[in-house]
């Protein structure tokens, strides 16, 4: 057996007055929990240390540029990284990245009980618009506020396993995961802000919890591995966030989940060993992958036509 206690820490809402030592505070309670609970690991949803500040339209970036790190810990955030190393515990955080060239990310981090930085992640499937949409009853300004991460999907070693990250809009899509079971990752740490309503498409609203955990349940199943997704949750500057917050096993089974819309930690004790059997068995890769017939699945971005699609992968046109 390889046991991870993992404590999923949700966060309620973040006011956009709120200062950042204050939602460090915030964040350091839960931690305190979390030892209170022999947990090894705690994970932060995405932006935990800001309101998801791209609801809204910013002209100037010395406005937008307060919502942002430039290192990691900062003198704000050093606090959270003492006492994590104090108590022994490892974390995953979710944060705005302004790098020293001026880019900037959605990034998560992944730090080890003794405060090692042992991994980080940048958000790659950006949702939202980039241009001003005033019509909206809250924005999403993601594509204009962050580039498409730059550090791919990959997995980090730690906590006794392979720990990968992905952050909120990636659960929906199944390369995500894909390429980190194919580095045969055991736990995905996701963190995510998400709304109930979307507005371009309101008629999805009434699915936002069972979507939410449909792909979190069937990636976990289809890699063989754990998933921790966390959220930010309840009513934050108007905007409704979905919650959800729960543990997912490799079988596919929700193991623990949160039933508020606060700060909440809540826990699960998870073998790493349970990855094996299904990894050795029906997703045994090695052995029962075709890769050949996916090719259209890196040769293309968006939908294309039958015949357009057998240009890409001329198997798509053989008739025997």
């Amino acid at each position: 057996m390889r046991n991870v206690t993992v404590a999923a820490a949700q966060m309620g809402p973040v006011a956009q007055t709120e200062t950042r030592a204050a939602v460090v505070d915030r964040l350091i309670v839960m931690l305190e929990q979390a030892a209170g609970h022999g947990a090894d690991l705690v994970v932060y949803p995405e932006l935990a240390l800001t309101t998801f500040f791209p609801r809204w339209h910013f002209e100037e970036d010395a406005e937008l540029d307060a919502y942002y790190e430039r290192e990691m810990p900062g003198p704000e955030t050093a606090p959270l990284f003492a006492k994590a190393k104090q108590l022994g515990i490892g974390f995953s955080l979710g944060y705005a990245e302004l790098t020293p060239d001026g880019r900037r990310f959605n990034t998560a981090i992944l730090v080890g009980p003794d405060g090692a930085l042992l991994g980080k992640y940048r958000k790659i499937h950006l949702p939202g618009h980039r241009e001003n949409e005033p019509w909206r009853a809250f924005q999403h300004l993601e594509k204009r506020y962050f580039l498409p991460g730059n550090l791919g999907f990959r997995v980090f070693d730690g906590f006794g396993g392979r720990v990968g990250m992905c952050i909120c809009n990636d659960r929906r899509w199944p390369e995500t995961y894909r390429v980190m079971g194919l580095q045969g990752v055991e736990m995905i740490l996701l963190g995510y802000n998400t709304p109930i309503h979307n507005p371009p498409a309101p008629e999805h609203d009434r699915l936002s919890w069972h979507h939410n955990t449909l792909v979190m349940q069937s990636a976990a199943y289809q890699n063989a591995t754990f998933v921790v997704g966390v959220a930010k949750a309840g009513m934050e500057e108007g905007v409704h966030h979905m919650g959800g917050t729960q543990i997912i096993a490799p079988t596919g089974e929700t193991i623990a989940s949160a039933v508020t819309e606060g700060d909440e930690v809540i826990f699960a004790e998870c073998d790493l060993g349970l990855c094996k059997s299904y990894r050795e068995s029906v997703f045994a890769f090695e052995r029962h992958r075709e890769p050949d017939a996916y090719r259209l699945i890196t040769g293309t971005k968006g939908c294309v036509s039958p015949e357009e699609a057998v240009l890409i992968d001329p198997a798509l046109g053989h008739e025997d």
